[in-house]
């Protein structure tokens, strides 16, 4: 029996007020405030109340005569009783414009940025899987001593910049000929791909090949001999959730603070979203993060050639607003898979 059956369309009605008060307002919402919002007496709705606190889905903090929603309280509200609204036509033009910048070369950290700007909570992009982070273009530009920088473009949208020390002094005319032949063959794989077919070259192919050609392939394993050092997500927003009551004692701070700078444990919560289509919601000690007991993270994949390759979302409160936060984080992952994939339109 589902938790909608067990539960009368009076208790329903009245748990959905108590939740979008709770949400709205912060505070522990009380059997009077629900009787002027439901035309009820307010013996009635604390009757209700008890029946909805015996069963799980509300409680009373510390000696408060008000309610608050349990994590079982949010997930009965969130898939049964939330109505999700459409995103106004300003917040959908920021986020269009964010991520449609030609000028855009970190079009992740964008997407992250956009969506703490946008929720005020904190906005997490995973960076695209590695094997599947495809070389674009490539360029050498001559340094002092024996260095050269090296500029590469992943999936159309990533910079990423390198210096690397080659065994002899190259002219710019030869560093751009090696770059010519590198794009001309590699443009389009994925790095992971460059850096075995490289190596194969290396080993195996020597007597076929011109000198140029050699010294483009000694310079493309310097260059991609690891992939580009970044993080496996970009996080940003973290102060925004200090604005929130229930998240902001200073020891769950630092807790959660902890939390979201140590890769292992976010990494594997988002992970587990990539398994799944749509938005996926958390709420409190469902992520199995005991750090996220009081938050909420809501996700959404994003593709590349039409294979998930990343997931974006929005972590805060266990009250955030849910029917406004869920096509944010929606929207937003249609609107990255179309920056990275240019041919695409939405």
């Amino acid at each position: 029996m589902s938790n909608t059956q067990i539960l009368s369309d009076r208790s329903l009605q009245l748990l959905k007020a108590l939740v979008e008060r709770y949400i709205s307002d912060g505070q522990p919402v009380g059997s009077k405030v629900l009787a002027q919002e439901a035309n009820l007496s307010p013996a009635t709705i604390r009757n209700v109340m008890a029946d909805l606190e015996h069963k799980g889905f509300i409680h009373s903090p510390h000696t408060s005569a008000g309610r608050i929603p349990t994590v079982s309280g949010y997930r009965l509200f969130v898939d049964n009783l939330l109505t999700v609204k459409a995103l106004d036509s300003d917040d959908l033009n920021r986020l269009h414009e964010g991520l449609s910048a030609e000028d855009n070369h970190d079009v992740i950290g964008a997407t992250s940025r956009l969506l703490a700007d946008l929720t005020q909570m904190v906005g997490v992009v995973t960076l695209p899987r590695r094997e599947l982070v495809c070389l674009r273009h490539i360029e050498f530009l001559p340094l002092s001593n024996n260095r050269v920088l090296v500029i590469f473009v992943t999936n159309e949208q990533e910079v990423h910049n390198k210096i690397i020390h080659t065994a002899k002094v190259f002219s710019a005319a030869e560093l751009q000929q090696a770059a010519n032949y590198l794009n001309a063959v590699y443009s389009g794989r994925s790095l992971d791909t460059v850096r075995e077919a490289v190596l194969k070259e290396l080993q195996d192919a020597q007597e076929r090949m011109t000198q140029g050609m050699l010294d483009a392939i000694s310079m493309a394993q310097l260059a991609f001999s690891q992939p580009p050092e970044k993080d496996d997500y970009v996080l940003t927003g973290e102060t925004n959730l200090m604005c929130f009551s229930e998240l902001a004692d200073r020891e769950h701070l630092k807790t959660l603070f902890e939390a979201l700078s140590e890769k292992q444990g976010v990494i594997h919560l988002l992970d587990h979203c990539m398994k799944a289509d749509g938005v996926q919601i958390f709420i409190g000690k469902e992520s199995g993060y005991h750090a996220f007991d009081q938050c909420s993270l809501v996700t959404s994949s994003y593709s590349i050639s039409d294979e998930v390759v990343g997931v974006l979302g929005v972590i805060g409160p266990t009250r955030m607003a849910y029917q406004k936060i869920i096509p944010f984080v929606d929207v937003t992952a249609k609107l990255l898979s179309v920056a990275l994939n240019p041919k695409l339109s939405f």
